[in-house]
């Protein structure tokens, strides 16, 4: 587990090109709680995620869902929800909480959606945008889960987005801050990265991530908002983690089995992303927008990557578990 990498010098100077001095600034500080902050409130920058490209969208569906123009959210309405009515769902880490929102437009199915997250003002974002929908099912609070009490068994629906990765004791989070929340036969429904603790990949990971960089032609590796390439990932170390935002990825190997160990499996669908996340890193955005030339690029980094999951966990899990007692 490596304490510092190059990679951290290297992505640390790019996150100042691309989201100025005062981001950088903002993580020196001593309060872990202000340091994750600074990692989710700022909505306005600009970025280069390898989950805004179209094809990688429709692989997730596809392996999901089985049909590349269904996301995960109208599959979960039009399977193990489609039956239900009054439910009442807790998004823990919502953000700026387009997915509720979107749930809460099925009145039929919900009868309250409340959304928690620390990060105040992209909740004032959602607020604004459930208002201009009118929608009158879903709530807004700028809170921690341990700042909070509900009382027991208040929820049918427990959902995380991108957000357990953020808890650390997974397994006593889930066991004695989650379960008692959920109504008997409840569920909790996950859409998460669950791979490395910290990002320390294996050697055999970071091998295969760079054989996908190789795939890709040096004009498409110039990295975002510069004229400098991405040659190689090297790994992250454990100190800029945990500068950086001490929440991030903080027991995420934890994730499946503590769930396996306090749920029943409804549904679970593993979708990759081993080799995505770390090879278009800070070089997506040249294929939010794809040629033929650019379309056999990313066919052959899937297929790149599946030869991967052939023998080895994958790193993102969309999954429905019902509470098991």
């Amino acid at each position: 587990m490596p304490f510092i990498t190059l990679d951290d010098f290297i992505d640390t100077y790019f996150k100042v090109v691309q989201r100025g001095n005062g981001f950088f600034l903002s993580k020196l500080t001593f309060n872990k709680e202000k340091r994750t902050k600074s990692a989710f409130n700022n909505s306005s920058f600009q970025s280069s995620n390898f989950w805004s490209i179209p094809q990688v969208k429709e692989r997730w569906s596809t392996l999901i869902t089985g049909d590349k123009k269904q996301d995960y959210i109208s599959y979960l309405i039009n399977t193990t929800l489609k039956d239900k009515k009054d439910l009442k769902l807790l998004s823990i880490g919502s953000g700026i909480s387009n997915t509720e929102i979107e749930l809460a437009k099925n009145t039929h199915i919900f009868k309250k959606i409340t959304c928690l997250d620390i990060a105040e003002n992209l909740l004032e974002k959602a607020s604004t945008s459930a208002k201009k929908q009118n929608l009158t099912n879903i709530e807004f609070i700028a809170k921690s889960i341990y700042d909070i009490h509900f009382k027991e068994q208040k929820f049918d629906v427990v959902f995380f987005k991108a957000s357990l990765h953020h808890f650390d004791k997974i397994d006593s989070f889930l066991a004695n801050r989650i379960k008692p929340l959920i109504k008997p036969n409840g569920l909790l429904i996950i859409n998460e990265f669950v791979g490395a603790t910290r990002h320390q990949f294996s050697k055999n990971q970071i091998a295969a991530i760079n054989k996908a960089i190789a795939l890709i032609p040096k004009k498409y590796r110039v990295r975002f908002k510069s004229r400098f390439l991405k040659n190689k990932y090297r790994g992250v170390g454990t100190l800029r983690m945990i500068i950086a935002d001490p929440s991030e990825c903080v027991d995420s190997s934890s994730i499946m089995p503590s769930i396996h160990k306090h749920f029943n499996t409804v549904i679970e669908k593993p979708y990759g992303g081993n080799l995505l996340m770390s090879a278009f890193r800070d070089i997506s955005h040249h294929f939010y927008e794809v040629n033929k030339e650019k379309q056999q690029i990313l066919e052959e980094i899937f297929l790149l990557e599946d030869e991967f999951l052939n023998n080895n966990p994958s790193d993102f899990v969309f999954g429905i578990y019902q509470k098991n007692n």
